[in-house]
């Protein structure tokens, strides 16, 4: 028997193609577990180092905000002894 005949009665018995997206299913696995992880220990050492969650989408407004809330807390408090 030769190589093409050993070759073809192969490739009759296991259809090429059929789990051809088991292939990409491990790597595909690999990488979007390693972006989970990245992720998630962006948001627990900005948890860690300031106290609470990151906030998304903060702008120039928010943080002023932020700022104006805080002294205003601050005044109040003071201003409560």
């Amino acid at each position: 028997m030769t190589d093409a005949e050993v070759f073809s009665l192969i490739s009759e018995a296991i259809p090429m193609g059929r789990f051809q997206w088991l292939e990409a299913a491990l790597p595909l696995g690999i990488i979007a577990g390693l972006l989970c992880v990245m992720g998630n220990s962006q948001y627990q050492i900005h948890k860690a180092y300031y106290g609470r969650p990151k906030h998304i989408g903060n702008d120039v407004w928010d943080v002023a905000m932020e700022r104006r809330d805080k002294k205003l807390l601050e005044e109040a408090a003071a201003a409560g002894n």
